[in-house]
């Protein structure tokens, strides 16, 4: 399971790298990390596995995929995350009141 949600990590953040503008990786790789924890939180619980505090569990997947995109969001800047957020393009013509 540890493998799958780094190979669900690893590759679109390296196809962010390329496809995305420098200054909407960080906004883009928050959203990933946020959807990846939701997908954890319900593998886990769908997935009934024993307690151990030797084992990594889903649960502990999901809080570090929150806790690296709550990081990935507080870097960049709230202008980048609107920017990532809004249309792209040409800007809308002003209509006159």
């Amino acid at each position: 399971m540890l493998t799958l949600f780094s190979v669900l990590t690893v590759l679109p953040a390296v196809l962010a790298l390329h496809l995305l503008e420098p200054e909407l990786v960080l906004p883009a790789f928050s959203i990933l990390l946020f959807v990846e924890a939701a997908f954890a939180v319900i593998a886990a619980r769908l997935i009934h596995s024993p307690a151990s505090a030797d084992d990594i569990t889903l649960w502990d997947l999901a809080g570090g995929f929150t806790l690296i995109g709550c990081a990935a969001a507080m870097f960049g800047e709230p202008d980048q995350a609107a920017l990532f957020l809004t249309e792209q393009g040409n800007p809308r013509a002003v209509s006159p009141p």
